[in-house]
């Protein structure tokens, strides 16, 4: 019982630790741990007092959820833990992964393993059923995140094991084969299926957290530059920084310009999203206001808040704050080389909705793009139309608004405006021309040495277009002409883009845009990598397979070499345990008190019988008359055994099978 129990749990905590990609290893290790510690310790308690056998599944859930709330909570705290029923999962579906390793995100998957420990252990009179829980808490762990190559593959046999050893008291011998050969199986099915982008819960609609109401920080543009020396946010940045981000407003119907609603709680860490090289900046920022957080365009993890986060555009908000807030923010930064005027356009990136277009307006993106086809260089040459032809609004009564009405008045008629009426234009007339580009808010960096002490006023707010690049992410433009590279030390990619401004011929000697390359399909080429992978892999798992089935008889034979290696009554004691082994791989009930006249006597097959008689004789003689045994007795036990091995080699072929491979 104890030792079948013992695969229970394993079984249970293998099917918990599934969910490291979410959470990370380290922190459900604890958890888990107490759990199944605590488990075992009422499997041990009613052992040891049969009266509490019927009561063994609420010993083990009482017992299991007080080591759960002292090692997660500090105290019983029956509140947190309901909490982890009915909240839990649904925060960390809520969340960026790895989620931050708080207690009341994490705290289902215990819960979980102590349930499926619980009804494993209770289901042990059927082990195949025993199984089942945890199989169920594994199918829940791979709706969060599937595994994939390797992981998948070690887990498949983890399993496999699992269940060859809760099988191995109740059906030795070669119940051990067919269970590593089905996890054999199972690993190759879910190495070689490739189902592209897997199942997850975290993908639902349920999953994004709702975006709270706020006002628009592009509708504070003009009224925070008429009071220009109001204070915003200080920081201290050990990196360049050429501007912070608020918000990035990607959705336009014409009126008015609004996020997305793609609101995640921010995780303990997030990677890179772009594959060009980066290297990682920090900056400690004091935020006196405001449910926006000064932020770039890829964060990587914050320390002193837990804002949410749209991962698409690098924003966070914090809900219903209310006073100061200090925090530190660590981001990506891409290193992008200097071949950036001639980078394409992203393809996964399309232009958003512009609304109903005033007459005339399309005719002017034509014209403000010379009729180039979408690229990067496009891009270029529309920010280079905005400023040669547009003007910086100044005084004290500046423009307002960036719907379609007051757009077409900055457009056509007043070419007058502020950085709002700018980026908003750039962003609609570069979607009409084909270009993917958003609309972001935020600050430009004041003209600070890198590691001083900073503070961001009204005049520094700024709203910049930005257009999706293959392979960068994200650039930001400047159509007003002044924002880029604005602090002594501006990013890598702000250099670049000032660099590629700057060798940007006029728009009446721009060379001939060549066709953009022709996506290559390495798809099949992709496909044959995972077959070749997947067949090595399956062939060195078949191999170890083949040498652990071979090794079984081989330790038999080795084994039997060393019993007549022994002289005297040791040598006798060694031919009666190989006739003991030799009887039970055949299928003989064996019982730990058994004598060689008792094997006798449950016998049927009269050699066998005789073999057997003769060899208690020998024990006898051997073990209790005083005289021990020579070297003819030694030799007369191991006839005995010649004889019974002889009889059992007449047995069906299937029986001889099973014997040889017989674990036990």
């Amino acid at each position: 019982m104890r030792i079948r129990a013992a695969w229970v749990l394993l079984a249970s905590a293998i099917s918990g630790l599934l969910f490291a990609p979410v959470f990370g290893l380290r922190p459900l290790l604890l958890p888990i741990a107490v759990v199944l510690a605590a488990c075992y310790a009422a499997v041990e308690l009613c052992l040891r007092v049969k009266v509490l056998q019927p009561w063994r599944p609420l010993i083990m859930v009482v017992l299991g959820l007080l080591a759960l709330s002292i090692a997660m909570f500090g105290s019983v705290d029956v509140t947190a833990l309901t909490a982890g029923v009915t909240d839990s999962w649904q925060l960390t579906l809520q969340s960026t992964w790895p989620v931050r390793p708080d207690a009341e995100l994490m705290l289902f998957v215990p819960l979980l393993v102590l349930l499926a420990a619980v009804i494993g252990i209770e289901l042990l009179r059927w082990p195949a059923a025993a199984l089942l829980p945890s199989i169920a808490v594994v199918v829940l762990s791979q709706a969060f995140v599937a595994l994939s190559g390797m992981t998948a593959v070690l887990a498949a046999l983890g399993f496999a094991v699992v269940a060859a050893g809760l099988y191995m008291p109740v059906r030795p011998g070669l119940v051990l084969i067919p269970t590593v050969v089905l996890g054999l199986a199972g690993a190759a099915v879910v190495v070689l299926i490739d189902t592209g982008e897997p199942y997850s819960l975290q993908r639902s609609e349920s999953a994004q957290v709702p975006l709270p109401r706020t006002i628009s920080p592009l509708t504070e543009v003009a009224a925070r530059l008429s009071k220009p020396d109001t204070p915003v946010f200080s920081y201290t940045s050990r990196g360049p920084v050429d501007r912070w981000r608020l918000v990035v407003l990607n959705q336009f119907n014409g009126v008015t310009w609004e996020p997305d609603d793609n609101y995640r709680r921010l995780g303990s860490r997030i990677g890179p999203s772009t594959s060009a090289p980066v290297r990682e900046y920090s900056a400690k920022i004091q935020a006196p206001d405001g449910q926006w957080l000064p932020s770039q365009p890829m964060p990587a993890s914050v320390t002193g808040a837990a804002p949410l986060i749209d991962q698409a555009t690098g924003a966070l908000l914090v809900r219903d704050r209310k006073g100061a807030l200090e925090y530190d923010l660590n981001w990506w930064e891409p290193q992008v080389d200097d071949n950036l005027p001639n980078a394409a356009l992203s393809s996964a990136e399309t232009p958003g909705g512009v609304g109903e277009v005033p007459p005339g307006i399309a005719d002017l993106a034509r014209r403000a793009t010379a009729g180039e086809r979408p690229s990067f260089r496009t891009a270029l040459v529309l920010e280079q139309y905005f400023s040669r032809n547009y003007n910086v609004a100044t005084g004290a009564e500046l423009p307002t608004g960036s719907g379609w009405p007051q757009l077409r008045e900055f457009l056509l008629e007043s070419k007058r405006g502020t950085s709002e009426q700018f980026a908003a234009s750039y962003v609609a007339l570069a979607r009409i021309a084909g270009i993917p580009a958003r609309l972001a808010v935020g600050y430009r960096a004041p003209q600070t040495p890198i590691g001083a002490e900073t503070v961001v006023h009204n005049r520094d707010i700024l709203a910049w277009p930005e257009v999706a690049v293959a392979g960068i992410g994200w650039v930001p433009l400047d159509p007003v002409g002044g924002a880029a590279g604005a602090g002594p030390a501006p990013s890598r990619l702000a250099e670049i883009t000032a660099k590629a401004r700057a060798e940007l011929p006029p728009p009446n000697q721009l060379p001939e845009q060549p066709l953009p390359p022709q996506e290559r399909d390495d798809e099949s080429g992709g496909n044959l990598d995972i077959w070749f992978i997947a067949l090595v892999a399956l062939v060195a798992l078949v191999a170890l397979l083949v040498l652990a089935v071979l090794s079984v008889p081989i330790v038999k034979a080795v084994r039997t070499l060393r019993r007549k290696r022994q002289t005297g009554t040791s040598g006798v004691v060694a031919a009666w345990w190989e006739a003991r082994d030799l009887m039970r791989a055949y299928g003989t009930r064996v019982t730990p008190g058994m004598t060689a006249r008792d094997l006798a006597r449950i016998t049927s097959d009269a050699p066998i019988v005789d073999s057997l008689t003769g060899l208690a004789t020998q024990m006898d003689v051997a073990m209790w008359s005083g005289m021990g045994a020579n070297d003819s007795a030694v030799a007369e036990a191991w006839a005995s055994v010649r004889r019974i091995r002889k009889t059992l080699a007449g047995r069906p072929w299937g029986a001889r099978f099973r014997a040889v491979f017989a674990i036990r």
